[in-house]
Formats: C-alpha cells, structure tokens, sequence
C-alpha cells in the first residue's frame, strides 16, 4: 500500500482493524428480544455486471459477494428509473414511475429565488412534497433511529423535500446532485449545516474523500444506535463520476489494465481512468466490508436486515473516463444510464439477513424498487405501516425463499427525459418506447426469454401482445403538472 493514505482513511483503517480484534466478543442484548435493524446500500451508477457475483471479471467486490453468498441474489431486478433522483425517490416511496411525485433529475422551477434566499451552492433538484410518506418516515413512526449518509437530490433544506422533513434523524453528504459531481467537496451537509472539509478545492484529488466521511458517520451511527432499533440509508456517490479515489487505492489495478487513450467527455479528467474506475468500486466494497465490520463487531449482524443495489445502470459513451464496454458492465444487455432498456434499469439486487435468508440462492423473479418499501416493512414486522396505494408488492416470500409469492401483473417506467421513454414488462415481453418527445408513440416489442439483449423487435409479429401492452402502459399512469409528458398526457 501507497503512503499516500489520507488522515480520513487512516480513521478507517483503525476503525477496521478494532472491530476485527473485538471480532464480535462484545454481546449486544438478546438480539430475538428487539426489532430488526435495516441497512440500504445503494451505490451510485453501478452497472449490472459490475460485481464479482454477477459475472464481472476485472474488478474485485469480495465483501459485496460475502453477502450474496451468504444471502439472496436477484438476477430480474429494476431500479426505479434511468438516472439517479428519480430512482432514489421511488425506492423511498414504493411508487413507480407513472405515479411518483419525482420522475426527473429536474431543478426547482424557482431556482434563482430559493438560491437567494437559502444561499445555496448547489440547487438540490425537485422537492418531494410534504404529504409524501417515506420508507424512512414508516420506520421512524415505529421508534426508529433513521440515518442517511450519501446523496440526496430529492429537495434541499428548508423545502418540503429536507430530508429531516422526510424521516430522516440524521443526514450527512450531498444534498444536490450536482454538488456530487466531485468527491473531494468543500463542504457536506450535517443536516442543514455545512461541514467544511479542510484541504478539499474540488480538483481530482484532496484531503478529505467524502466515501470516508459516509462510512465514518455510518459506523458513528450504528454505534450510538446499538441498542435502539435503526434504518440506515447509504446512497453513495460512487462510482458516479468524476472517477475519484485516492491515489494508493489505484495502484490496486494499475498494473492489472490496460490505459487507452480515447477522448474524454465531461467530469474531472483522471490519468488513468480504467484503473481509476475499478478502484472507485472496489472502494465501494471495501466501505461496505467495514460497516458489516462493526455489526459483527457489536453482536448485531443476524439481527440486521441488508439490502444492496443500484440506482440505475452504467455510464455511457466513456463520459467523464468511463469505460462501460471495457468492463462489460451491463453485461450482454443493451442501453445504459438514462435507457429504459434493460441495460439502463437492471441492476443487482443482494439481501443479507443471517438466520433468515437462506444462504447461497438465486431468484429471476421481476422486481423492482417500488417493491423494497412493502417488502422492508413487513420482514421487519411493521407491515402496518405500509402506506395505501402503493405500486410494490410484498416481496418477503422471495427473499425467504418460502411461501407462495404473488407475482407482478407487470412493471412500469416513464422517463420525461433523454427523447421521453416509456417501458412496460409483462412475463416474459418487454415494451418500449423510444424519442416520444419527436417521433410520438411508436413501440417495440422484445420477449426477454430468448432475447435478453433486445435486437429482435417483434412488434409487426406480435400485434395482438403488442396492443395489450400498450392498453397496460396507458393505465398504469397518471399525468403530472411537474413532468409534462409530451404524446402522453391529454392535450
């Protein structure tokens, strides 16, 4: 290793290297006597075929793949939607995309106003309304310490969307997106204060890398929690770009691929952008590895329930570096990042509850975000919390691997932005629709069996499946004042 090792990382490594030597000799109470904590990991553009347990043959995920051992794997699993603020807000509010309240990675239309006012850096993107009731909002009615450390972009402080107004104790990160577009920041949110991060100017590198920050906190809130029941959200920002990571963490693949030089698009340029990218996910995996860490540490593993996924699929066209092709990371499917084909919205999907989820298996059951919300709540035993008119379904029995699971009638997206797209699966068929905005309503059909990458549109063939479809993507939304859908809403 580099002595390149930040003061935050050297934190880390002492905070690793304590629970490893505790090792779990300290004994929490009888954990069968208290409710069931839950962690989210939610990573930041991580591509299907990323992750080691998902077929990706370059970049090392071990304390990702731990979990898919020892847990669930679903292999049909949708985000909410193409990119990030949407998608988030689904998974927090057990809609889909024709229902939510967010559907785009869209500013306030009173931008320069709240700008003035609040003094605001960054814009912080669409607020969810205040009537909205969140996963973290259900588990705090319960007695809950609820915990956010991450990304945000679903409303900045003092609007409807403040994350303290939407359940949530405790945020720590980036409140805007946009703010997140570099990993070394001036600053992060404690809730509605700012922390400046000393040495950080927003160039490739600095002193203070904000994934440390994310995992400090986390393990700082699980501690103070210990004892207390917790829902833990960790919307992280990587590998989004700018590919960023400290420099010792690059060396891991620096001889391990080969650097091209192609044109760079967007972001941060970094020097060598394959190793750099790969490093970032590692980086992930090794954050995540310390925060399991601490709850075997504290006696607290078999009584957490630990979910882990993607807001939506990799980056395209080498942006800011990336290489999507090079790692293969949507796998054989097509699209990517802000594609309603599978590429773009198929993600993985691991569940980790020891004791309860049997290790080691797999599922191809169609699921997706809006469903994690009904589905948390009731393994928990708060299924009473579960708000009405909702569009997931319990998903309990799957992850379990007992009982009988009643299975989607079909899964939806919209998404107002990149052309306007609308996709609809139903079984085995997919439905799409690309460039509404310019071309309208024309739709492709694919049958997921035999053409998972969707070449072979089938629509002439299929006309009777295709029209059934088409009924089913106009019900299964409702227009919205704040996307306007061209084509799609009423004149």
């Amino acid at each position: 290793m580099s002595s390149l090792v930040s003061s935050s990382h050297t934190k880390l490594l002492l905070i690793a290297t304590m629970a490893i030597l505790l090792g779990g000799a300290i004994q929490g109470a009888d954990q069968s006597q208290r409710p069931t904590n839950v962690i989210v990991f939610l990573a930041d553009d991580l591509g299907y075929q990323e992750l080691g347990c998902y077929g990706q043959k370059i970049i090392k995920t071990p304390s990702i793949d731990a979990l898919a051992a020892g847990g669930l794997r679903m292999t049909h699993f949708y985000s909410g939607s193409p990119v990030c603020a949407p998608s988030r807000g689904m998974l927090l509010t057990g809609k889909h995309s024709g229902h939510a309240y967010v559907r785009d990675n869209r500013n306030p239309k009173d931008l320069d106003k709240l700008k003035a006012q609040y003094a605001w850096e960054f814009p912080g993107q669409y607020p969810l309304p205040e009537g909205e009731i969140t996963l973290a909002e259900a588990f705090q009615s319960r007695g809950y310490a609820t915990g956010a450390m991450g990304k945000w972009g679903l409303g900045h402080f003092g609007t409807s969307g403040d994350p303290n107004q939407q359940g949530f104790d405790l945020f720590y990160g980036f409140n805007c997106q946009v703010h997140a577009h570099n990993h070394y920041p001036r600053f992060l949110w404690r809730n509605a204060t700012k922390e400046v991060l000393p040495g950080n100017d927003r160039t490739l590198s600095g002193e203070t890398f904000s994934q440390d920050r994310f995992i400090e906190e986390a393990i700082a809130f699980i501690d103070s929690h210990q004892k207390d029941p917790f829902f833990l959200f960790m919307p992280f920002t990587i590998p989004h770009l700018s590919i960023q990571v400290p420099d010792w963490a690059v060396q891991w693949y620096a001889n391990q691929v080969e650097e091209e030089d192609y044109e760079h698009r967007g972001y941060l340029k970094h020097p060598k952008p394959r190793a750099g990218y790969a490093a970032m996910v590692t980086y992930l995996d090794y954050g995540i590895g310390l925060i399991m860490n601490k709850l075997r540490a504290l006696g607290l593993e078999s009584n957490t329930l630990v979910i882990f996924t993607s807001d939506n699929g990799p980056t395209y066209d080498r942006l800011g570096g990336s290489d999507s092709t090079f790692f293969e990371s949507a796998g054989l499917m097509r699209g990517l990042k802000g594609s309603v084909y599978e590429g773009g919205i198929r993600v993985p999907m691991i569940a980790h509850w020891p004791g309860h989820i049997p290790p080691g298996i797999t599922s191809d059951e169609p699921a997706a975000f809006w469903d994690l919300m009904p589905t948390l709540l009731t393994m928990t035993g708060h299924g009473e919390a579960i708000p009405p008119n909702l569009d997931g379904i319990d998903l309990s029995p799957t992850l379990l691997n007992k009982g009988h699971q009643t299975p989607h009638d079909s899964l939806y997206w919209e998404f107002p932005a990149y052309g306007g797209q609308q996709a609809l699966r139903r079984g085995k068929w997919k439905a799409i629709r690309q460039n509404i905005f310019k071309e309208g309503l024309q739709t492709e059909l694919y049958d997921l069996e035999t053409d998972p990458s969707e070449q072979n549109n089938l629509a002439a063939k299929y006309p009777t499946v295709l029209l059934s479809m088409e009924k089913l993507m106009d019900q299964a939304r409702t227009p919205s004042a704040q996307y306007p859908f061209k084509h799609l809403d009423p004149q």
